[in-house]
């Protein structure tokens, strides 16, 4: 008896072995000095409710409260937004903006503020919205002691994914998302390969743990993939509510 229980540990485990060893890049032996170390970059700093942070020195800095110069109109003419004391506020019935370039895989930092004093109620209140790829959107929405439905409420897919906690700060307090985003890909007949993913942190805590999003959000829009390119540009919406932006920078991620 001991010596089939050895058996079946000894066969459990060197199955284990081989299949964590078939995830690792077979190229290279384990420790192995002569495979390429990570690329050295200098990391960001958090930032308070009197100023914002500093990107990693790799990321690609889409606003910095200086300027719009990242960012464009929905008819790709200059950005509408008004510029103020370091931070962009959404005016209304401007219409969107998007970012200059497109970006696919990729690691994004936005910080929002929520308008004081608060005014409305559910989906009236601060709404605003991050598009990924312009599609796919990540919920901005003042949660702080104001009920709405699940799938819509700050830190959701919208439509699809409720936050796995409502992690709302009070209006005209700064709060943040750090988002990892990983694109759809397509086939060169246009067939989905691989849906698009994403992970959200709502000022630090986990809400969107590596959800598959089922295609894009729209209001009473069944989710549907349609063909498209790796990349393309985000997108913050204006949803009428005077939501302010800053420290928004973005790092591509290899696929």
């Amino acid at each position: 008896m001991k010596n089939s229980l050895a058996i079946v540990v000894t066969g459990l485990f060197l199955f284990g072995a081989g299949a964590a060893h078939g995830q690792a890049d077979p190229q290279w032996k384990i420790h192995d000095m002569n495979r390429p170390v990570p690329t050295v970059i200098t990391p960001g700093t958090s930032s308070t409710q009197e100023s914002p942070g500093k990107a990693p020195s790799d990321a690609i800095v889409l606003f910095d409260g200086k300027d719009l110069s990242e960012w464009l109109a929905e008819d790709n003419g200059p950005a509408k937004w008004k510029l103020e004391n370091g931070y962009m506020e959404v005016v209304a019935k401007t219409g969107y903006i998007h970012s200059k370039k497109p970006f696919g895989d990729c690691q994004l930092h936005v910080e929002f503020r929520e308008p004081v004093p608060p005014r409305g109620t559910s989906q009236e209140r601060g709404n605003s919205g991050v598009f990924l790829m312009g599609l796919y959107e990540i919920q901005v929405l003042d949660s702080y002691e104001n009920k709405t439905y699940a799938d819509g409420q700050a830190a959701a897919v919208y439509g699809q994914y409720p936050p796995l906690v409502n992690a709302s700060r009070p209006p005209g307090e700064w709060q943040w998302y750090d988002i990892v985003f990983h694109a759809p890909h397509f086939d060169s007949a246009g067939k989905l390969q691989r849906p698009a993913r994403v992970t959200v942190f709502h000022n630090g805590v986990l809400v969107q743990d590596n959800v598959e999003i089922r295609g894009r959000t729209a209001i009473g829009y069944i989710p549907t993939y349609a063909p498209g390119p790796d990349r393309a540009p985000l997108a913050l919406q204006d949803h009428g509510n005077p939501v302010r932006y800053r420290n928004i920078w973005i790092r591509e991620l290899k696929d």
